[in-house]
């Protein structure tokens, strides 16, 4: 399966459960990158009650949200979602930064499978082509990559 600029092995996802955690900053972004993800996990046969998503309320939130779901046992794999668009401030850098070093921690400190899908962005035309409607859309990317790791553990 192609995906983005990259084959992909078809991974079965039959019978594995998976938390989108989306942050609800940049909204219309991080649905179109949930659509991504929900298209992409079932596609590789995770039932459509295999997948929850939760909404966080940005990107700085995912980690403690993730660690949360983690820690139920009730997913084998957590997609983070979500857009951080560069302003004017220094505030980008923190969040982005901060966001990534929680979801690899956490990613690193459990059995479940932890994936980063959140788009970090100079603009919003960065953010559209990033979680359009096709093959580059990040958030099936982040997706697949999560049935990968399952597929090797």
């Amino acid at each position: 399966m192609r995906v983005g600029a990259v084959d992909r092995p078809d991974v079965d996802g039959t019978g594995r459960r998976f938390a989108l955690v989306c942050g609800r900053f940049n909204h219309e972004i991080v649905r179109a990158l949930e659509a991504g993800a929900r298209r992409a996990l079932t596609a590789s046969a995770v039932a459509d009650d295999g997948i929850d998503t939760v909404w966080a309320p940005g990107a700085l939130e995912i980690p403690q949200i993730a660690r949360r779901l983690a820690d139920t046992g009730r997913y084998d794999a957590i997609v983070a979602l979500g857009a951080v668009i560069k302003g004017d401030t220094y505030h980008f850098e923190v969040v982005c930064d901060q966001s990534a070093a929680g979801l690899m921690q956490l990613s690193l400190t459990t059995e479940v499978v932890v994936t980063n899908g959140i788009l970090t962005v100079y603009d919003a035309e960065q953010a559209a082509v990033r979680s359009a409607d096709d093959d580059a859309n990040k958030g099936a990317e982040a997706a697949f990559a999560a049935l990968e790791v399952l597929a090797v553990t």
